[in-house]
């Protein structure tokens, strides 16, 4: 049962107060904690599904309205900058948002309240929640609150925070190709797997990142492969 004023620092935080309580706890629940206790039967992942995407849409909305002068493929970086997991992750660490994680014995032991991905994750979480809490209008006062200082001070560079993207962009030019990513490794339990990914160009070049999930370990490749080659952009 909840707590009277339990998320009350939190919500102040957010920018947001929750009409419906339990749907910011549950936003707050990550699977390892489901997986350790019997009488658990929900986490957070399905409001991760709907935050990213109601991330995404306010994003698009916003950058469309303060960047009228800016074309699709600069409007298109300036999301991956706001959106990414580093991103997110950082603003859910300003506002102490793991200390609020509901995480299993096993996720803590492995420093589970720190990790970007599970902190990223969650910042989704919560606004997919607070877009069934309170529709479109609830989910952008959070937006405004935590997003909008990122959206207000983009940086010009159109593949800043988007190494996969300026790799392809550099091998399409130089190599008429695309690099390949291949998973060549995972360690961990199901909860907290480490992924280790290979990026791989046609002249042979190759180079190994590590993440909490297959985007990250690509991300990490590609910024590699990039500081491998940084000679020749």
């Amino acid at each position: 049962m909840l707590r009277k004023n339990e998320y009350k620092d939190l919500e102040k935080r957010l920018g947001y107060r929750f009409r419906d309580k339990t749907l910011l706890e549950t936003a707050l629940l990550h699977r390892s904690y489901r997986y350790e206790n019997d009488d658990v039967y929900t986490d957070n992942q399905r409001l991760e599904f709907l935050g990213d995407a109601v991330l995404g849409f306010l994003t698009a909305d916003h950058l469309y309205e303060r960047y009228p002068d800016d074309d699709e493929g600069v409007l298109t970086s300036f999301r991956s900058q706001v959106t990414s997991g580093k991103a997110l992750a950082d603003l859910a660490s300003s506002i102490d948002l793991g200390e609020h994680l509901k995480i299993g014995k096993g996720e803590e032991g492995s420093g589970g309240r720190t990790r970007a991905s599970n902190l990223a994750d969650a910042l989704e979480s919560i606004l997919g929640a607070a877009f069934l809490d309170g529709g479109k209008k609830a989910a952008d006062k959070i937006f405004k609150k935590l997003l909008m200082p990122c959206v207000d001070s983009l940086s010009g560079d159109v593949w800043a925070d988007n190494p996969k993207g300026k790799l392809q962009d550099y091998t399409q030019r130089k190599m008429k190709s695309s690099p390949k990513y291949s998973i060549v490794g995972r360690e961990g339990p199901p909860h907290a797997t480490v992924f280790t990914v290979e990026a791989t160009l046609t002249n042979g070049d190759c180079s190994r990142g590590t993440g909490g999930n297959k985007q990250e370990a690509e991300t990490e490749a590609a910024k590699k492969m990039l500081e491998n080659i940084e000679d020749d952009i």
